[in-house]
């Protein structure tokens, strides 16, 4: 599959943007278990074009994460525009457009899926958007704003017709947020639209080698992208394309191999985010990482209370 001239082979594996989940420690992470394209969080164009401090820190990535897109999102078209711009400076391999964040803070403003409810402004925001940068500009969004507007046949062919070089499609609507079960259907219907020439890439429920190696197969689609299910479990990445790649599904990781892997991660977020944030910000991660050690439950608790990088590299190394 090819993104503009970006290949990323026949088989590629995506991970999801999410807020204060994808920083730079966990795309490295997941870069190291063979994700083929990470995102940052996405950027709010409002904010990065006031020059906030945090969402200029999201902009920075290491060379060890390309290929990396950038993706922000916002409500008005001059802001998007600048705030595209902006990023364009950091040096991603592409810009990808946030219109399907389905939360009350971002979709009842207009930005996001809210969007989805003015697909003419949609339209017009990301053809500003094609042209006033030179990178290639993709679009995420939903299968549209609820059960009686599933229209992205339609904004998929209208969203192509601008310029975009891919189209990520979640499988659910704004008004499923993120419960219920993703409908690979629809997205499976735009990929075999005659129209459509442009990468199509299904987002949703991904969570084994089994399931991803079907849905690629049965859809049709050109790549996977996966956002929870990578959450504390990295290795989902490498499982999956040893799946597809021989059949057969890998052991899961041993106890020492988890705490291996969550140090890791850990002192990359320390590094990246310094001490007090990188810790809180990891406590997102543990109870995945290690949900089916004996007793860890026992356990959870006492860590998530750790205040000091060498306290929780004893107590992770004692679960061994």
């Amino acid at each position: 599959m090819k993104i503009d001239q970006l290949d990323l082979g026949a088989f590629p594996l995506l991970l999801a943007p999410m807020e204060d989940i994808t920083d730079s420690s966990f795309r490295q992470i997941c870069r190291g278990f063979g994700v083929d394209l990470v995102y940052t969080e996405f950027i709010s164009s409002e904010a990065l074009i006031r020059d906030a401090w945090k969402s200029q820190f999201k902009l920075r990535f290491e060379a060890c994460e390309r290929p990396i897109g950038i993706q922000i999102f916002g409500n008005e078209i001059a802001s998007m525009e600048k705030a595209a711009q902006i990023a364009a400076e950091s040096g991603p391999e592409l810009i990808d457009i946030n219109f399907g964040c389905p939360v009350k803070k971002v979709a009842g403003k207009g930005a996001g899926a809210g969007l989805m409810n003015d697909v003419p402004k949609m339209v017009r925001m990301t053809e500003a958007i094609v042209r006033c940068t030179t990178l290639p500009v993709t679009v995420k969004t939903r299968l549209g704003w609820d059960e009686k507007q599933k229209n992205i046949v339609d904004i998929a062919e209208r969203l192509q017709d601008v310029g975009i070089k891919a189209l990520t499609i979640h499988g659910r609507t704004r008004a499923q947020m993120y419960t219920g079960k993703a409908d690979w259907t629809l997205i499976g219907e735009v990929k075999n639209n005659p129209r459509m020439h442009i990468p199509i890439i299904g987002n949703g429920d991904i969570d084994s080698p089994q399931k991803a190696v079907d849905y690629f197969e049965r859809y049709g689609v050109d790549a996977l992208m996966i956002g929870r299910a990578a959450v504390g479990n990295p290795w989902i990445f490498s499982n999956i394309r040893t799946y597809y790649e021989s059949g057969q599904i890998p052991p899961p990781p041993s106890a020492t191999e988890r705490v291996a892997i969550c140090l890791m991660h850990l002192r990359k977020a320390v590094e990246v985010k310094g001490e007090i944030k990188g810790i809180l910000e990891m406590r997102r991660h543990y109870a995945n990482y290690f949900h089916s050690l004996p007793n860890f439950k026992m356990h959870r608790l006492q860590l998530l209370t750790m205040r000091s990088l060498e306290d929780i590299e004893n107590f992770l190394l004692d679960l061994k």
